[in-house]
């Protein structure tokens, strides 16, 4: 590989990362503003045609065969830990865009994705991304997960992720914690089971997190 495709490698990765601006990516490369956005933009492209070619979904004796003892134990047919997660966006011009990407849970315009990993950690679903104030529910009905998964699959999920009678005729269980009920109290099985999803459902949210130190997940883009 050449020095100058090992320099335009080199940029998109700092772009990504650091989410450094044209000007400052410019100055460091010697080049003009206009090559780094003709460089982010095609290198961009090209990446997410490729990986799209890429197939994430481990098959079943992949997944149980890489998960955890404790969790092969406690929750054997896991196939999949999924939560959402928003990226901010500037707020668009159209009134009909404004409300279709404006999030009540984080007061401003972001879209949304399901990410999902195999117990072991592999992240191996991405929903295609959707405007802020579409719900998980909206998301599962409009993609391809309900096909996925195997019949006797389970997975897991927050109290939000609400959709058991999607996956019911593929035979697939949605392990979620219990809804409390006003005067009803949980039994001390049901608390003990509760306990144990939290703590395994809490790997996804560790998965998503290390996306955040990317800033250009965290800086609001634009739409287009």
């Amino acid at each position: 590989m050449d020095q100058v495709m090992l320099k335009i490698i080199f940029l998109t990765l700092i772009k990504l990362r650091r989410h450094k601006t044209n000007f400052e990516l410019s100055r460091l490369f010697s080049i003009s503003e206009h090559s780094v956005t003709n460089i982010w933009i095609t290198w961009l492209n090209f990446m997410s045609r490729k990986w799209r070619e890429l197939d994430l979904w481990p098959s079943r004796d992949l997944v149980r065969f890489f998960s955890p003892l404790d969790f092969n134990l406690k929750f054997p047919s896991t196939r999949l830990l999924v939560d959402g997660t928003e990226m901010p966006v500037k707020k668009p011009k159209s009134p009909i865009a404004q409300q279709s990407t404006y999030s009540t849970c984080k007061n401003r315009n972001t879209v949304k994705v399901l990410v999902g990993c195999s117990p072991s950690g592999l992240v191996s679903y991405v929903s295609d991304s959707y405007g802020g104030s579409v719900s998980d529910r909206q998301i599962v009905e409009r993609s391809n997960l309900t096909n996925l998964c195997d019949t006797g699959d389970s997975i897991m999920a927050d109290k939000g992720f609400n959709v058991q009678d999607l996956f019911a005729p593929s035979d697939v269980t949605i392990n979620i914690q219990t809804f409390f009920k006003k005067r009803n109290r949980m039994t001390g099985k049901t608390v003990l089971r509760d306990r144990k999803i939290s703590s395994k459902r809490v790997h996804i949210e560790r998965i998503i997190g290390l996306a955040k130190p990317f800033k250009i997940l965290t800086v609001a883009i634009n739409r287009t």
